[in-house]
């Protein structure tokens, strides 16, 4: 059963026609969750001890940061699929990550920034973790500027899914910067084998922000992925019959 599913993703066709429903509903959640997580946040959750409301911020800064790095990976593994599986829908996977990682990694960046003027007296400093996310930033710019470079669609495909797993090496750095070197970067707060070290009157807040962020990001990827599905198989009859269905929704619309 997992094999079939497997291959039906595969299925630029089957994935067009079955992800249509699931963009209200993700765009929906997204919705509600990210209006109740930024009023709960920013509107109820008590100030920090030490940073008072400066520390706000995280409602932005962690959910970006986290969909930053679990992009990069989504990218990367649907690269790799395309590579071992000749999927054509992986590639389209891949590169549609990959405007949308860049995105999240410079809000997680200009809100990181925003957030050191209060804590460390500067906006920018050259430390392990903000340095690593820089790169990967430089990452997602080298995929998309890839894509772009070379006339031949299966070549591009290919380069950039080994840009993408060559990157990958950044991921754990990024992770692990805060524990291998003296940073000025607090360490991570929210931790899965161990007890947060965050309040809960700010944890839920900031947990419904994750979850928000992670329904945009879906909402996203499956939206822009529908779009390069429809650019890359444009040739063939089922493609064309969904556009010939689009105008005459169109013109019953008028």
């Amino acid at each position: 059963m997992a094999w079939q599913w497997f291959h039906r993703l595969g299925s630029p066709r089957w994935f067009y026609q079955k992800t249509g429903a699931w963009l209200p509903w993700l765009a929906l959640a997204s919705v509600i969750l990210l209006t109740v997580g930024s009023v709960w946040g920013l509107g109820f959750a008590p100030q920090d001890a030490k940073q008072g409301n400066s520390y706000r911020i995280i409602y932005i800064h962690v959910p970006a940061s986290f969909l930053a790095l679990a992009g990069y990976y989504i990218m990367a593994i649907s690269g790799a699929i395309g590579l071992i599986w000749k999927m054509k829908l992986s590639f389209a996977v891949m590169r549609a990550a990959a405007p949308i990682g860049a995105v999240l990694t410079v809000i997680a960046l200009f809100t990181g920034a925003v957030w050191g003027k209060p804590t460390w007296g500067t906006y920018w400093v050259w430390d392990a973790r903000i340095t690593s996310m820089l790169i990967l930033l430089f990452l997602y710019i080298g995929v998309i500027a890839l894509a772009r470079a070379f006339s031949r669609e299966q070549v591009a495909d290919k380069a950039c899914a080994l840009l993408a797993l060559v990157g990958t090496v950044n991921i754990p750095i990024i992770y692990k910067s805060v524990d291998w070197w003296f940073t000025l970067h607090q360490p991570a707060t929210i931790k899965l084998t161990q007890s947060s070290s965050i309040d809960p009157s700010m944890f839920y807040p900031l947990l419904t922000m994750i979850i928000g962020f992670y329904c945009m990001y879906a909402w996203s990827l499956i939206a822009h992925t529908r779009t390069l599905v429809l650019q890359r198989e444009w040739r063939t009859q089922w493609v064309q019959q969904e556009l010939s269905g689009m105008e005459t929704q169109g013109k019953g619309g008028k």
